[in-house]
């Protein structure tokens, strides 16, 4: 393998899934012998369990064209692209100075925050493909113990 540009950016966690599915690999550590180290079929076991497994390059291009109206940073798009917030609490601790980027609208008017973080989470929760259901269950076992 040869390194054509190094560090030419972050990946998101759709590309590092992608990836790992073109170069074979399996949940079963045993399928991917030769094909791909040990290791690479633990992060694409552990990805399995993300938003990233029902990603498509098609949504997350919607989602960062339909999210230029944020203002928000390229590492803010991407932690929403990981982790698809789902409520005001997600929003609000990935991305960064939350409630100074969603205090004004796409044309630098001020705005209710609290309804332009509404506006923004909807947008997510279409244009974005919902997590696995195992892993909103483990999110919620989290909630309730803490």
């Amino acid at each position: 393998m040869k390194i054509l540009k190094a560090n030419a950016g972050s990946l998101t966690n759709f590309e590092v899934l992608d990836f790992l599915r073109s170069r074979g690999a399996k949940v079963d550590p045993m399928g991917c012998l030769g094909v791909v180290a040990a290791s690479e079929c633990k992060v694409y076991e552990y990805l399995l369990q993300t938003p990233a497994c029902n990603q498509t390059r098609e949504s997350i291009y919607e989602f960062v064209k339909r999210s230029e109206g944020f203002r928000l940073a390229d590492a803010d798009k991407l932690n929403v692209i990981n982790w698809r917030p789902s409520s005001a609490a997600d929003a609000y601790a990935m991305i960064e100075e939350c409630g100074r980027r969603f205090n004004r609208d796409e044309r630098g008017e001020t705005c209710d925050e609290d309804e332009r973080v509404q506006e923004f989470l909807d947008m997510v929760k279409e244009v974005l493909p919902p997590p696995p259901p195992k892993a909103e269950a483990e999110a919620e076992a989290e909630a309730m113990q803490e």
